[in-house]
C-alpha cells in the first residue's frame, strides 16, 4: 500500500514538474541546426492584422556590439548568425512568445535567444555571461553599480537585484548579486 501511495505521489509530482516547464519539448542540437531554422513553420500574420513585422524598428536602443558585429534585440538573426560564426551550441525550443520556434545561441562570453515572426527569427535578448565581453559604452561584469550609472547616467529603474534603462523599445538590465554585477542583459519589449 506504501509503495503504491509512493508510486502515485511520484507521478502526480513527475506531471506537476513536466507541466510547469514551457511551452514543450526542446532539444539540443549540434551546431549545424542553423539549416533547420530556415524549415521553421510559423504563422507569418501577426495578431492585429498589421503587415509590419514587431522586428521593424530592430537595432534600435541599447545595442551590444563584439568583434565589429552590432547586435540589438528585434533584429533579424540570420545575419547576425552568419557574422558571428560557429556557435558553441545551439539549443531549440517551441517559443512561449509566438509561433514557431525559439534558439539559444551559445558564442564564448555571451548568449542570445530569438523568437519567431513568420519565417524568420529575431533577437529576444542578449545575455553577456562574464567579463571577456563589455557594452559599447564599456560596462563588463568586473564594473560595479557606480561605474553602470556614471556610463548610462541617472535615468533608470531599480529594484533589490537589478538597475534597468529602457529606450526605443527595449530595455538593458543590469542584475547584481549582492555588491556584483551578475550578468547584462538587453531584453527585447516583445518578450515582456
Amino acid at each position: 500500500m506504501k509503495r503504491k501511495l509512493l508510486m502515485g505521489l511520484l507521478t502526480i509530482s513527475m506531471v506537476a514538474v513536466l507541466g510547469l516547464t514551457g511551452c514543450g519539448d526542446s532539444k539540443e542540437e549540434d551546431n549545424g541546426a542553423q539549416d533547420n531554422a530556415a524549415e521553421q513553420e510559423a504563422d507569418a500574420d501577426s495578431s492585429d492584422g498589421s503587415s509590419e513585422t514587431p522586428a521593424a524598428s530592430g537595432g534600435k536602443g541599447y545595442v551590444f556590439e563584439t568583434d565589429g558585429i552590432t547586435i540589438g534585440v528585434d533584429m533579424d538573426m540570420a545575419p547576425i548568425a552568419d557574422a558571428l560564426g560557429e556557435p558553441k551550441s545551439i539549443f531549440e525550443e517551441p517559443s512561449c512568445a509566438a509561433q514557431g520556434t525559439a534558439y539559444l545561441y551559445t558564442y564564448p562570453g555571451f548568449e542570445i535567444n530569438t523568437y519567431p515572426d513568420g519565417e524568420d527569427n529575431y533577437v529576444g535578448y542578449v545575455v553577456l555571461k562574464d567579463d571577456t565581453v563589455s557594452t559599447p559604452e564599456g560596462i563588463d561584469l568586473s564594473k560595479t553599480r557606480d561605474d553602470v550609472i556614471a556610463a548610462y547616467g541617472d535615468n533608470y529603474e531599480e529594484d533589490d537585484k537589478k538597475i534597468s534603462y529602457s529606450k526605443d523599445g527595449m530595455t538593458l538590465n543590469f542584475i547584481f548579486s549582492g555588491d556584483d554585477l551578475a550578468s547584462i542583459e538587453y531584453t527585447s519589449s516583445v518578450l515582456n
